[in-house]
């Protein structure tokens, strides 16, 4: 098979919430040999934003997010450790990034799929999961001592927390030692802008992009 049917494979899989499926799709990748970043890109990644879009005009609701996000997740699970695999020496090599959802914030679809194509690019990634206290966020920045910090706000009421966690950057001394990268489906440049973030980024890809160009 073709590297666009196993990712039409992987797609429709996610669409149909079919967890065997997405399973199929990357076992069949590997087995292929095919280029695996692009079968998350236009497989999985693709088919959950979809999914995300149809939740949005209301024709999906958040059983079916949570059923799409499993089967997506089971696909790409099998997928990470082959491309980290592939990556060989240059894991990490880009630096550190801790990333999580900001605290109020239970989402994580987005920031797990950019969690895995940063490390794609060669990042060691801390990811901290979701609902993460901004005082937590901060302590990690202390262990880590990351080249960035990304957070994402999925709701306005949460996005509040970003700005909240560049003050506590700047009063915890370790501000300047890092870049801050913020996003989320409410976040904006304006927003970035106005809280003194470094970095917007829009989406998995985006943030793979900049967060790549800003270390090189």
């Amino acid at each position: 098979m073709s590297d666009e049917e196993i990712a039409k494979m992987a797609y429709d899989a996610v669409m149909k919430f079919d967890v065997k499926g997405c399973k199929s799709a990357s076992q069949k990748a590997i087995d292929e040999g095919a280029d695996l970043v692009y079968i998350i890109n236009n497989g999985f990644t693709k088919a959950i934003q979809e999914v995300g879009d149809l939740f949005e005009q209301k024709k999906l609701f958040l059983p079916h997010i949570m059923a799409a996000a499993g089967a997506m997740t089971a696909g790409v699970d099998i997928l990470t450790p082959e491309i980290e695999k592939a990556g060989g020496s240059a894991s990490g090599t880009k630096g550190t990034v801790v990333i999580c959802s900001i605290e109020g914030d239970i989402h994580s679809i987005g920031k797990d799929i950019c969690a895995i194509m940063l490390k794609v690019q060669g990042f060691d990634v801390q990811n901290l999961g979701r609902d993460v206290p901004i005082d937590e966020i901060v302590e990690s920045c202390k262990k880590y001592k990351p080249k960035i910090v990304g957070t994402s706000a999925l709701m306005t009421s949460t996005m509040v927390g970003q700005k909240t966690f560049e003050e506590k950057l700047r009063a915890a001394g370790i501000r300047d030692d890092l870049l801050t990268n913020v996003g989320g489906a409410p976040v904006t440049q304006q927003w970035a802008d106005e809280i003194g973030a470094d970095l917007y980024t829009e989406n998995a890809t985006d943030c793979a992009a900049k967060l790549l160009a800003a270390v090189e």
